[in-house]
């Protein structure tokens, strides 16, 4: 299990020979299945990504067992389900996933930011199907002191204000282009944009073009937002999840984050003296990107010392 991160990177073209498609119930869900083993594994991105934000991660856990990374509802190529993109409604279509691709098997289920949430909640309210959880930057409510970056709480602000949020969006898609779009949420998210893979940012590109036509686009990401938004609010009904979660449980954070401060990771595992944790140093909001090496190498210490690795 010592193989680099980058030697199983993938580029543009070998992520899109994984892509594939499974429907659950009238819904496409695009997703990557790549791998076999004794374990399987489920990414679930993060509001606003895609499969691609796994990248670097995904052959190199392809060498550890199966890895299934779904787009979720609105986001990628998988268009909103029936019951809209909110996480309410990812979360049913994550459960179903599950249940359809891995009937034998419950998942170590990986999470960045909003799907950190999603894994958590998977955990907690779909015991059966999830072995083990890891909170990648997960989207958390925010304790009292942290320090907030003005201009990503102004970003959320915004998409609160019906009718004046998804005309600001299209303006900005349409004025930058799709490439300045990933360029600048990239920026957003790493505390160092430059340690990107340069494939995986072609890829996000790419797939950002593709996108740019379809007519969802900007409703789904709204509603999703917006859901996360009220699931944070809701700080009493996500604590009881957290700590209604059975499975083993690794939180991990980089401390660099903007989008959600690293005080809101060390608080939630604080709860629960059965949480490992893990904090990336000069690292940002999607260490699965920006350092997937030390990512990697942490979530092995935690399978071996949860019992989830298999014996050799």
């Amino acid at each position: 299990m010592g193989e680099s991160a980058a030697s199983g990177a993938g580029s543009a073209a070998t992520l899109r020979a994984m892509a594939a498609s499974m429907t659950l119930r009238e819904t496409p869900v695009h997703t990557l299945d790549e791998g076999r083993g004794p374990l399987t594994f489920l990414l679930i991105h993060g509001l606003g990504g895609s499969h691609l934000n796994w990248g670097p991660i995904v052959r190199p856990l392809a060498a550890r067992g199966r890895v299934l990374v779904p787009d979720l509802g609105g986001f990628g190529r998988t268009p909103p389900g029936p019951q809209g993109a909110g996480v309410d409604a990812n979360l049913e279509l994550v459960a179903r996933f599950v249940r359809a691709a891995s009937p034998e098997r419950p998942v170590v289920a990986i999470g960045n930011s909003m799907g950190g949430y999603l894994a958590m909640r998977l955990a907690a309210e779909h015991p059966s199907l999830v072995a083990g959880a890891v909170l990648v930057n997960a989207a958390a409510p925010i304790p009292r002191g942290a320090k907030v970056d003005r201009a990503v709480a102004a970003m959320f602000s915004s998409y609160l204000v019906p009718g004046l949020a998804p005309a600001l969006l299209r303006a900005r898609a349409a004025k930058v282009g799709p490439e300045r779009m990933v360029r600048d949420m990239l920026a957003l998210c790493m505390a160092d944009a430059s340690r990107v893979e340069p494939e995986v940012i072609d890829a996000h590109i790419e797939l950002a073009q593709a996108r740019a036509s379809l007519p969802w686009v900007y409703d789904a990401f709204l509603e999703a937002a917006r859901s996360v938004i009220d699931a944070l609010r809701r700080r009493g009904d996500y604590v009881a999840a957290f700590d209604g979660v059975r499975a083993p449980m690794l939180v991990v954070h980089g401390d660099r984050d903007r989008l959600v401060p690293v005080e809101a990771a060390r608080a939630l595992a604080a709860r629960r003296g059965d949480v490992v944790y893990a904090e990336a140093a000069g690292i940002g909001h999607m260490p699965q990107l920006e350092d997937p090496t030390w990512l990697l190498a942490t979530i092995d210490a935690w399978l071996a010392r949860s019992g989830l690795a298999p014996s050799t």
